[in-house]
């Protein structure tokens, strides 16, 4: 096939993509090009364990979907204000292509390129959404049959395997590695004249599946990236998705129980970093903080993150911030701005009580002006842009 997915990636982000990833992350353009240089084809990879996993239709689902999102046509706007760092059907895509694997991908690139961990979970949530997409729209252009389209990730296994940058180790991240795959192995040995050895592995391939799915239903992994569920029925709306879980640490010797990717692990790391310049183009997403439906009611539940934020500002005495609230497309747009107005002087309020009113400078509702879903979409997508988030505007 003339279709050359590594080729389409690496042409896509281009030194402009790297310039605004660079700015918007925090990090210098080397070591955002770097990390491209070990997530492109670890995406890739990705995708062809995928197939193999749980069958090339599998991957052609995820990537048609991807590519109806529209990022092929939007990419750079992705590492903006608007953009938020990452496409907000990311998570998903990420999570159904490397499931618990994830973490453990999006620290090895941060290690490997010297980056936080925050922009390693930023660059996979765009290049992972692209490489599916360049796959979604090659099927949907040309009605590529699934039996073509597992072929061709086949036949691309080692140019992929050749792509990954020295020091960087794929195969102990997400299990990738250069040769043949699972059925060529496993037809390699039938014609050995092993044919024992055939009803063998695959009683024990059966086996170890088993296991693992009865693992799977019964315990999360310690790196597993879950995704925020809405349930309208309860009458809550949550804002964000949930990332893995560990410690956050304040200069004054504070650590924090948050989530990576959170807010607290963005905005602390904005802080720590001293080429970092605050203004209006910086804000940071509450990924854990809860309304009551159609109201500025704060669940239980928000508090610890509140108290999160709280513990910073107190950390960081110089910092101000500006709150700003959001809704989605649905409804009257004049209701919606006067719910995400409520909404995010809620926050301040709340901040308020706790002491540290006097770092925030304001607090302002935005309706569905920057919303990235229409308002017949699924509440699954719309549910991403009802949130309230935090800008630093000095530090």
């Amino acid at each position: 096939m003339s279709f050359n997915l590594i080729s389409a990636l690496q042409g896509a982000f281009n030194s402009e993509i790297v310039k605004g990833a660079a700015a918007y992350n925090g990090e210098s353009e080397s070591a955002i090009t770097k990390s491209l240089s070990a997530a492109i084809p670890a995406s890739i990879a990705g995708i062809i364990n995928k197939a193999e996993g749980s069958g090339v239709d599998s991957v052609i689902a995820l990537a048609k979907d991807a590519y109806k999102s529209g990022i092929l046509g939007n990419l750079a706007s992705t590492f903006t204000h608007e953009g938020g760092g990452i496409p907000s059907y990311a998570p998903g895509l990420l999570t159904g292509l490397f499931g618990h694997k994830y973490g453990a991908l999006a620290n090895a690139l941060s290690s490997f390129s010297g980056i936080k961990g925050s922009t390693s979970s930023s660059l996979l949530g765009s290049v992972v959404p692209m490489a599916l997409a360049y796959l979604g729209k090659h099927v949907t252009d040309s009605n590529v049959p699934s039996s073509s389209v597992a072929s061709m990730l086949n036949g691309i296994r080692s140019e992929v395997t050749s792509a990954v940058p020295a020091g960087f180790n794929l195969h102990n991240t997400i299990g990738m590695q250069s040769g043949a795959p699972v059925n060529q192995a496993v037809d390699s040995v039938e014609k050995s004249g092993n044919n024992w050895l055939l009803p063998l592995l695959l009683t024990l391939a059966g086996l170890a599946l088993f296991w693992y799915l009865m693992k799977g239903c019964n315990s999360k992994p310690a790196d597993a990236t879950p995704v925020a569920v809405v349930d309208t029925v309860k009458n809550v709306d949550t804002v964000a998705v949930a990332p893995v879980s560990f410690k956050v640490k304040l200069p004054n010797g504070t650590e924090l129980d948050a989530a990576q990717g959170g807010i607290e692990d963005l905005l602390v790391a904005f802080l720590n970093k001293s080429d970092a310049m605050p203004g209006k183009d910086n804000w940071f997403d509450f990924n854990d903080l809860n309304f009551e439906t159609n109201t500025n009611t704060l669940t239980a539940g928000s508090q610890h993150q509140l108290e999160n934020i709280v513990a910073i500002l107190k950390a960081y005495p110089k910092v101000k911030v500006k709150i700003g609230g959001y809704t989605d497309k649905v409804g009257d747009e004049a209701a919606n701005k006067k719910l995400s107005q409520t909404r995010a002087e809620a926050i301040l309020a709340a901040l308020k009580d706790k002491g540290v009113g006097e770092q925030v400078t304001g607090a302002e509702g935005y309706g569905s002006q920057f919303a990235k879903f229409p308002a017949d979409a699924p509440d699954a997508d719309r549910i991403k842009d009802r949130r309230v988030s935090l800008s630093v505007r000095e530090k």
